[in-house]
């Protein structure tokens, strides 16, 4: 008998699971006895979002959900909708409800990219129970839906696949799937493709998907580390089609940007406009750059890179790319320091080894007399008071004091915060 034919439905959608017994990961929502589960198990679903990276099954999910519960499936994806499609939709919904039927179910992906006006306009059928919003984001809802939405969705995060994992989605795919189950296999080693795919499922098939491309048909597949590197470097293209590395080349502009270098910081920003990342994302990252690795040796830069989030929000793309490369040009040339965010790591180490210490009493507010005779604000020191607007005062809780968590790094802006420092504060030893 003939070898059947390589399919034309990508191998990544021949995988995709049905049920629930066939969904890979995600234990601590969808285990037996699980949270997810349990509302799943009683048949009453409400509104909620997940929210997790790329890869991890937020579709999937969604889909078996419904699938389960027999519910009607409508699917958004929020980078080519509009307020009309989801009133659609929802209209859709009213019109084939029946007497006692259940809502059905309204799934939309990357819902951090719906404007405001896209998300209000969901508010309604949510709270009336004319539709069951899922929504899948890779993004902190907290920071990217609107509070009234928010409110009234459950949020469930979803985790990178393990390694235990991988493995299984690896064994399953190559037993399960129609056409690989003819090839021969020969797997060596498996630490380069699960690097590779780093916890992403739809990534971890995709590169078996291309390695595989790279065989004739009879040969055997090898998956090895050597294999994996060398045929992924000659598949670039395939590999990364879709911004499937989305993390890979965010954490190379970041280390670009950190590392001074202008040239390789706009071509990894180069490379993520043109895979299709969010705008807002990449402002974002730049705003936590500001703070974590520019810091006090240029404080114009967190104003900066505020600035540049408020207008790529107010313009969007295309014109949006030249304020992006702005900020990260000269984030990049801006002089770093990680003192504060040293700082606030050390502060929170000793918080955590010391607990809750008590306030000094003159530090204390004291709005009533009971307080006062208690020496709450007793001997407190107003610094208006004296000159410099100084004095020399103990302000950390007595079993730490003294004890020195901000360390100026060496540059012109800090050398002229030390300097200051040790004139202020000599028992701290700057």
């Amino acid at each position: 008998m003939p070898a059947p034919s390589i399919p034309t439905t990508p191998l990544a959608e021949r995988m995709r699971p049905q049920h629930l017994d066939e969904y890979v990961g995600q234990s601590h929502l969808v285990a037996p006895g699980a949270v997810l589960r349990a509302m799943i198990d009683s048949g009453n679903i409400a509104s909620f979002i997940l929210w997790g990276p790329p890869g991890v099954g937020k579709t999937s999910l969604a889909r078996i959900i419904a699938n389960r519960l027999e519910r009607q499936f409508f699917a958004l994806s929020a980078i080519n909708s509009g307020v009309k499609d989801v009133r659609e939709v929802i209209e859709k919904a009213k019109n084939q409800r029946f007497f006692s039927s259940k809502p059905p179910i309204l799934f939309i992906d990357e819902i951090h990219r719906f404007s405001k006006a896209q998300q209000d306009s969901l508010l309604g059928a949510v709270e009336n129970g004319t539709v069951v919003l899922i929504g899948a984001t890779t993004e902190n809802p907290s920071f990217e839906v609107i509070s009234p939405l928010l409110s009234r969705c459950q949020v469930y995060v979803l985790k990178s696949l393990t390694v235990d994992e991988l493995q299984f989605l690896l064994d399953r795919t190559l037993k399960k799937d129609v056409y690989l189950k003819t090839r021969k296999f020969e797997v060596l080693e498996t630490e380069a493709l699960f690097r590779f795919s780093g916890g992403d499922a739809r990534k971890l098939i995709n590169i078996i998907d291309v390695v595989m491309g790279t065989y004739d048909d009879g040969e055997t597949i090898v998956i090895s580390n050597g294999v994996i590197t060398e045929r992924l470097q000659e598949n670039i293209a395939l590999y990364d089609k879709n911004g499937e590395q989305h993390y890979d080349i965010i954490s190379a502009f970041i280390k670009s940007m950190r590392g001074s270098d202008p040239n390789a910081t706009v071509y990894y920003l180069a490379r993520m406009l043109a895979g299709g990342e969010d705008p807002l994302f990449i402002a974002r990252r730049m705003m936590i750059l500001a703070s974590e690795d520019v810091g006090v040796a240029n404080p114009n830069a967190l104003l900066l890179a505020n600035a540049c989030f408020d207008a790529v929000h107010k313009i969007g793309m295309p014109e949006a790319r030249i304020i992006l490369s702005e900020t990260a040009v000269y984030l990049a040339t801006s002089p770093k320091s990680n003192s504060t965010y040293m700082a606030i790591e050390t502060a929170a180490a000793l918080v955590a080894e010391t607990g809750d210490l008590p306030v000094p009493l003159h530090l204390r507010n004291a709005p009533t007399k009971l307080m006062k005779e208690l020496g709450y604000h007793k001997d407190y020191k107003y610094a208006h008071d004296f000159k410099d607007n100084f004095v020399d005062m103990e302000y950390l809780p007595e079993k730490i004091a003294g004890t020195r968590l901000f360390e100026p790094s060496n540059n012109p802006k800090e050398n002229t915060l030390r300097e200051l420092l040790r004139k202020l504060w000599k028992k701290y030893g700057y």
